[in-house]
């Protein structure tokens, strides 16, 4: 496989992909719903399209492509992989097709299904990191056939950070891994805000800047997430000025909840962490606050700004 991709979405995520990419000597072909968003990386050597059968074109077989789109509702992906001018109508076989958004991990087998009804080879990677992942080195957790991640190791070497991919198992267990993390990531955000809500209302009124500095030097929680919240304080202080109590949400860690219970597991933490997202527009906290300091941090989330 040529060191040639295709990348369809090029919002945040998308474009600090194409940049990594470039840089590791990839070929770019960009596309996107806005052409101005595709047109306005050509001069950071980005090949822009305007349609999936210009970026077939542009590629040479077997031709790797990446789905960068909103893929918190069927739709966008649908559309992408088997609307009318898609995917499905202007690929081939032996070609390899990426879903590297988050989808629900239930919907991967039927699309790979459709997809290999063509001869077209499909995948799904739940990517961590944020944008800064994507400009950096991601995290990647991939589902698909061994042969397929064989054939594109090349590129998952070159996209994700040093020892930052692995296979994780057939169609579907790319998105339910990246999921399962997600949800994760629920619950201890909310377990970090609601520490520093504590802290925060104490009598003992301590520097948060500094603690957030030193639980991050050797502490049993050191982590990126504390990282985050340090810069977020050092940005907007003590009270978080500036940013937003309630808290936004995609379906992951709703599904992560939902399908713990439909195997019988207990994930307390994970459903009420969701819980408290929804209702955090009728109870506005401070531990919301941090949680919307640090997916601004990582994520970038205007949603996490006060308006």
């Amino acid at each position: 496989m040529k060191k040639e991709i295709g990348i369809v979405g090029l919002g945040k995520m998308g474009a600090n992909m194409a940049r990594r990419m470039i840089e590791k000597e990839w070929k770019v072909v960009g596309m996107d719903v806005i052409p101005e968003a595709a047109e306005a990386l050509r001069s950071e050597g980005v090949s822009p399209v305007g349609n999936y059968k210009e970026m077939a074109e542009a590629l040479s077989a077997p031709r790797l492509v990446w789905l960068f789109v909103p893929s918190s509702q069927e739709g966008p992906v649908n559309d992408a992989l088997f609307g009318e001018g898609g995917i499905l109508e202007n690929f081939s076989a032996g070609d390899l097709v990426i879903d590297g958004g988050n989808s629900f991990f239930k919907l991967a087998k039927g699309r790979a299904e459709k997809l290999t009804a063509k001869g077209i080879h499909y995948m799904d990677i739940g990517t961590s990191g944020g944008p800064q992942g994507a400009r950096n080195g991601a995290c990647l957790m991939i589902g698909g056939a061994r042969e397929d991640f064989e054939r594109a190791e090349e590129f998952f070497r070159d996209f994700a950070q040093e020892g930052g991919y692995a296979h994780v198992g057939p169609v579907g267990a790319g998105h339910f891994v990246k999921m399962v993390h997600n949800g994760i990531e629920y619950g201890m955000m909310q377990a970090i805000g609601e520490g520093f809500d504590i802290m925060h209302a104490s009598e003992f009124h301590p520097d948060l800047e500094e603690v957030a500095r030193i639980y991050n030097h050797g502490s049993v929680i050191e982590s990126r997430l504390v990282g985050w919240l340090y810069n977020a304080l050092r940005k907007h202080g003590t009270d978080l000025e500036g940013i937003a109590t309630k808290i936004g949400h995609s379906g992951e860690g709703k599904w992560t909840a939902e399908t713990a219970k439909e195997m019988g597991i207990d994930a307390a933490i994970i459903e009420e962490s969701y819980r408290i997202r929804v209702g955090s527009s009728e109870h506005p906290t401070y531990a919301g606050k941090v949680v919307n300091a640090l997916r601004n941090q990582f994520g970038g989330h205007q949603d996490a700004l006060q308006k």
